[in-house]
């Protein structure tokens, strides 16, 4: 059972809302040089296409911030700057019109020779982003927390560096907040944002670090994105994957989808096969989500091996195909529509649809 999405507070993010109630959003991140403007505006637009609704920018260095008026002027959606280190280069991604920051006030403002110095950049971020109506999410991730919380179990560490940081935000009455606070590990990562939920009413951005390549990094971050979804815990994902980051995407919308939240063009599934399939069920079934790629009605398509899992098994499904020796039919919502050689199970199912679709 999905649980009611927890009360947060809402976060406006250029034209996207986090929190409050709003859809769980989707993100990503680019992983060109921010520096090479048109590789970064060039994949930016590849992820809106794909659904992302929030993408985020390293601005590792004065290069990169150099670059971002650039960027801004050329791309839409809501971007965010993700900085470390030097509370400068936050400043400059301000200045340049970016919706969000991400930063970790453990780190940020390095260099200073005091905590009352560094305090007083992070202090100068929340200013300046308070004046432009920037939001910011206060990152904690295990691997970067405040060195006096380090000998703490990995948990503890994580919300006892979260309360420090939120401290300067909370004096100076800035609203326009978002936690995360990110591990490697699974099970770390579901009870760091189960106390993070219980203890602020900031909206929370889910993630799971490092989460590895797309196979891996898929299913590590469904076990812990998923198990927090489910509770109802959790404004806005990031499954994050080694590689292109529109799998990201692709993996992100494939999450909420399966656990009812979100739905973005049609949900295409298909059987596990066994020694009674008679059709090649992995290849109709890439070729079905190929043909409905632009599609964006919330479709459920069933590509099903024979006729025990076809439109019996099936009946939840708005269309489907079930295949046979040499033929298959096709089915909406448990009627078979008509029986048809194999190499037209596709082309008819298409056909179907879009009878249907012109219908309603």
């Amino acid at each position: 059972m999905i649980r009611r999405r927890r009360a947060t507070r809402p976060v406006r993010v250029g034209g996207l809302v986090i929190g409050g109630g709003a859809p769980v959003a989707v993100q990503s991140m680019t992983n060109t040089r921010t520096d090479d403007v048109a590789a970064t505006v060039r994949q930016t637009r590849s992820l809106a296409r794909a659904g992302c609704e929030l993408v985020r920018i390293a601005v590792p260095d004065a290069a990169a911030a150099a670059a971002l008026p650039e960027i801004r002027a050329r791309l839409k959606l809501p971007l965010c700057a993700d900085v470390h280190f030097d509370h400068r280069l936050a400043l400059a991604a301000i200045r340049a019109g970016f919706d969000k920051v991400r930063i970790n006030p453990g780190n940020i403002g390095a260099g200073a020779r005091t905590g009352r110095a560094r305090s007083a950049r992070v202090c100068e971020v929340i200013r300046a982003a308070a004046d432009a109506g920037t939001a910011i999410r206060v990152g904690v991730n295990a691997g970067s927390i405040d060195r006096r919380f380090a000998r703490r179990p990995t948990v503890a560490a994580m919300v006892a560096s979260m309360a420090e940081c939120l401290a300067p935000f909370e004096a100076l009455g800035f609203r326009a907040l978002v936690l995360s606070a990110k591990a490697s590990g699974v099970p770390e990562t579901v009870a760091a944002y189960r106390e993070l939920s219980r203890r602020w009413r900031w909206p929370l951005h889910l993630g799971l670090t490092e989460a590895g390549l797309p196979f891996e990094g898929a299913i590590r971050s469904t076990a812990a994105l998923g198990a927090l979804l489910a509770e109802g815990i959790g404004d806005t994902v990031r499954v994050s994957l080694t590689g292109d980051p529109v799998r990201e995407v692709e993996a992100a919308w494939e999450l909420l989808a399966a656990l009812g939240l979100r739905r973005r063009g049609p949900l295409v599934y298909a059987c596990p096969t066994c020694g009674r399939t008679g059709i090649d069920v992995a290849r109709l079934a890439r070729e079905v989500k190929r043909a409905l790629a632009g599609c964006r009605e919330p479709l459920k398509i069933a590509v099903m091996g024979c006729v025990v899992n076809g439109p019996g098994e099936a009946r939840a499904a708005d269309y489907g195909i079930a295949g046979g020796r040499g033929r298959g039919a096709v089915f909406a919502r448990g009627r078979v529509l008509r029986t048809v050689p194999a190499d037209r199970l596709v082309r008819e199912l298409l056909r179907a649809i879009a009878a249907g679709q012109a219908r309603t």
